[in-house]
């Protein structure tokens, strides 16, 4: 059946290789085969024609390379004039970085604040705080006498003025132990202004408590718990102590103070301690114009308030009566009266 079919019968031993167009292909050698020809080897000779008709006949001429003009691609960000360095951006990313470190801190305070304002009102009414001022070592024999935390009892709106407020007087007193030492140099270089260093001496004594308790505290207490009264207290108070500023810039000789009067005539007895004098006179300026504006800023709050007269009046009687101490003088003077009366009547 072979014989009808190009397909041999399965028992023939038919070689595939030994096809006669095979056999005749791989006689020609007109033809370049892998076999017949090795690229690599020189030994060899030229390569067949097949590779020899293929091969460029002589070498082209080089041609330079020019460099084609650069163009943006899409991805490629355009330069309009601006340099964009890498140095730029980490300073970018920086300012970012320390911008919200701030606010993160901001609200940690604001956290913290609101936190302490629960816990004070978890208090209750009737709880006391454990006073905090003036800052003494554990070790002093007399502790702390008030309690203060402006960032907890003051209000949001009012911490800045408070807080002003309290940086002025630590200057006022840092202002009048500069005094003393002007003073002092003044003494020791001309032993007849004993009086003055006496009088310096006393000042920083007096002045330095009794202007935190007479006109800090009462602004302190008037914006803690919008007190009417405190705010009047603080206003005369205060205004008084101006009117001392003034007096102390002004330098009256033999009152205690390095005004300038006083230094200006210390300059012709000493230079160097009328120098001195002077740089006190002119901290006593800074303070009696520092004392003015925040005066005139504290009335301005002060009308914001709505505090009055009328509520001043109605919180001095309710503070006087509410006072244990007045309340059983009164019951006492009311009792002594009763009991003359009933005497007088049984005569």
């Amino acid at each position: 059946m072979s014989k009808y079919t190009s397909f041999p019968e399965p028992g023939d031993d038919h070689n595939p290789f030994q096809d006669p167009a095979v056999t005749q292909h791989s006689s020609n050698t007109e033809y370049a085969t892998l076999d017949l020809y090795n690229p690599f080897d020189n030994k060899n000779g030229p390569p067949p024609p097949a590779y020899a008709a293929t091969a460029p006949s002589a070498p082209q001429p080089v041609v330079p390379a020019t460099t084609p003009p650069s163009r943006t691609t899409p991805t490629e960000p355009r330069n309009y004039g601006t340099s964009f360095t890498p140095q730029t951006a980490v300073n970018a990313t920086t300012a970012e970085l320390l911008r919200k470190q701030e606010e993160l801190e901001k609200k940690a305070r604001e956290l913290e604040r609101r936190e302490r304002e629960l816990d004070s009102h978890a208090l209750g009414p009737g709880a006391t705080r454990q006073n905090n001022w003036p800052p003494l070592p554990s070790f002093c024999p007399v502790g702390p006498c008030f309690y203060q935390d402006i960032n907890m009892e003051i209000s949001q709106s009012f911490q800045r003025t408070v807080s002003i407020m309290y940086y002025y007087w630590m200057f006022t007193a840092c202002t009048l132990a500069f005094n003393l030492i002007s003073c002092l140099s003044l003494f020791c270089v001309d032993p007849s202004g004993g009086v003055g260093l006496g009088l310096a001496i006393l000042w920083v004594l007096l002045f330095t408590p009794c202007s935190f308790v007479c006109w800090y505290r009462p602004v302190y207490k008037a914006f803690r718990s919008d007190s009417s009264f405190n705010f009047f207290a603080f206003f005369f108070i205060f205004f008084v102590q101006v009117i001392f500023y003034v007096i102390m810039t002004i330098g009256i000789p033999g009152w205690g103070f390095s005004g300038w009067i006083v230094s200006l005539a210390a300059l012709k007895t000493s230079v160097p301690v009328g120098v001195i004098m002077m740089l006190n006179a002119i901290l006593f300026t800074a303070q009696a114009a520092m004392g003015v504006v925040l005066l005139k800023r504290v009335h301005s709050l002060y009308r914001q308030t709505g505090a009055s007269f009328v509520k001043a009046q109605a919180e001095f009687a309710t503070g006087v009566m509410s006072n244990q101490a007045v309340r059983q003088a009164a019951a006492n003077a009311t009792a002594s009266a009763a009991q003359g009366a009933f005497t007088g009547a049984a005569r």
